[in-house]
């Protein structure tokens, strides 16, 4: 169970010393911690604010073979994200699950062209394949998405893809690296790092909560911080050369109504040359996303206005009914940590591969990559830190590694669904202490989560439980800001805080959760 008082018991030891520090709670860092420590080196990850604060809980929410990739030629990345996508579905099949996308086409030619491209990919899927494409009338193309725009329909194309929740699956995947013996926490910042003969021993960190500070040691330290990679780079040498390229992809989430159904939408080719999707995700839908080129990356990426009237003009070409400004239940904005290749301007021409890097000094640092392939990252990244940090060689296991909460079985109640196997524990804590209230009349959360969220999820802020433990935040902004004030007497009864924490939380909340608010 993850216990915050053990790992600071330990941070404060000064003989403890691991065999790596990850720096970064994204799907790369704690896909890396739960590698290492399924391999049995001592392991110990930080993270600055919350898991996932970043790049990992703002994706499409897809976990995919990458149908842009194959347009592109770029057939290896393909195949190991394909396989990777079948691996995912397997190991935690209550979080990741097919969903068919319909690729509906107006001019003569697309049908075959995009029928034959998507064959080409169930053809690569293999043994890992979600099911097979198929050509579809105009009637059967209406029957599966009723909403489309019928001016000048000639039929669809339909294929199959994974779907995921990122954050969910994230948190699922913290409680994995903790089951297996890592040290993980969070709100806990690397400030710089330990060196001795111009050799990295360790990380100097500080407790965001209370002030103090660490003097870390390990073998190796693993720089797996996203967007944010060439700032810890720069702890090592401060005048290295940039790798990151960010991109801001954004998203507007829209009610059901406008995608009734189980099938997904997926636009080719757009006026900004990205694809489109329009996605059935928690009873809402996700239309993206953009790809804009960005200077300086931040934690909280907001959507400028250019971006939200292209996402509603680009859907309004597709859909019956025209969504607008006052449709949207939220709008959130994500970081692509893009790896510079040469001297490329154009974002979506940059490599979505990842690269491991290793500096003079032994940095090791993993950059690029996406959500559905950070096993494989997070297995490269192992396998290059142990021959820095001098370990004896153990081979990888997650291949086949279940996943914290994966089940098959039917979760009888389906509002714990997403919490798999913990679903009844769930259940159970908001019964057995009268915590069986929902928090909002939009949502089925119910208090006891909040109280099982700072218990076993590590939550400690309004935001992470809103954000990332739910997902209400992307769901549905205005409702969250709604929810915050019992959610945060909720979390001050559970962690021991006063009044003043309470308005803090509040009003820390209100500030994010506008920069969701489209009007």
């Amino acid at each position: 169970m993850l216990n915050r008082e053990d790992i600071f018991q330990k941070l404060s030891g000064k003989s403890e010393r691991w065999d790596l520090i990850i720096i970064g709670g994204g799907a790369t860092g704690v896909g890396s911690a739960i590698d290492a420590s399924a391999r049995g080196y001592k392991t110990l990850l930080l993270e600055q604010s919350d898991f996932g604060k970043g790049t990992s809980s703002r994706s499409t929410k897809l976990i995919h073979g990458g149908v842009r990739y194959l347009k592109q030629g770029n057939i290896s990345l393909v195949l190991e994200s394909l396989k990777e996508r079948g691996l995912l579905c397997q190991n935690a099949p209550h979080l990741v699950h097919n969903i068919p996308f319909v690729v509906p086409t107006y001019d003569w030619w697309e049908g075959t062209f995009y029928g034959v491209g998507l064959k080409l990919y169930d053809m690569l899927a293999g043994k890992y394949g979600f099911g097979n494409s198929e050509s579809l009338s105009v009637d059967e193309t209406l029957e599966r998405i009723p909403t489309l725009e019928t001016n000048g329909l000639r039929g669809g194309v339909v294929y199959y893809d994974g779907q995921f929740d990122d954050t969910r699956l994230l948190i699922n995947m913290v409680q994995t690296a903790d089951d297996l013996g890592a040290d993980i926490i969070n709100y806990v910042m690397v400030t710089s790092l330990i060196k001795q003969n111009d050799i990295i021993t360790g990380v100097l960190a500080k407790d965001i909560e209370t002030g103090n500070e660490f003097e870390l040691k390990a073998k190796a330290v693993i720089n797996a911080t996203g967007v944010f990679s060439d700032s810890v780079r720069k702890m090592d040498e401060e005048n290295v050369k940039p790798i990151i390229a960010p991109s801001r992809g954004t998203h507007i989430v829209l009610d059901k109504s406008f995608l009734p159904g189980d099938n997904a939408i997926m636009v080719p080719n757009t006026s900004d040359g990205r694809i489109l999707f329009a996605i059935p995700w928690h009873n809402r839908v996700v239309v993206g996303t953009t790809d804009i080129e960005v200077d300086t990356p931040t934690l909280e990426p907001v959507a400028t206005e250019d971006e939200i009237d292209f996402l509603l003009t680009t859907a309004s070409k597709y859909l019956v009914k025209d969504p607008s400004r006052s449709d949207i239940l939220s709008v959130f904005s994500g970081l692509r940590p893009l790896v510079v290749k040469g001297d490329e301007e154009n974002t979506a021409a940059i490599s979505r591969e990842h690269t491991v890097f290793i500096s003079r000094s032994g940095l090791v640092t993993i950059a690029g990559g996406k959500w559905t392939t950070y096993r494989k990252m997070a297995e490269d990244t192992i396998d290059q830190a142990i021959e820095v940090a001098q370990l004896n060689y153990k081979p990888p296991v997650t291949e086949n590694l279940r996943l914290h909460g994966s089940t098959t079985n039917k979760i009888e109640n389906d509002d714990f669904a997403f919490y798999g196997s913990d679903a009844g524990k769930v259940e159970k804590l908001c019964n057995d202490k009268s915590l069986n209230k929902t928090l909002h009349p939009n949502f089925k959360i119910r208090e006891g989560e909040v109280v099982w969220s700072i218990r076993n999820e590590m939550a400690r802020t309004v935001e992470d439980f809103l954000a990332r433990r739910t997902r209400t935040l992307f769901l549905d902004a205005k409702a969250s800001i709604e929810m915050a004030p019992r959610v945060a007497k909720l979390m001050a009864t559970e962690l021991n805080k006063n009044r003043k924490w309470v308005k803090g939380q509040i009003d820390s909340y209100n500030i994010v959760a506008k920069g969701y608010l489209a009007n």
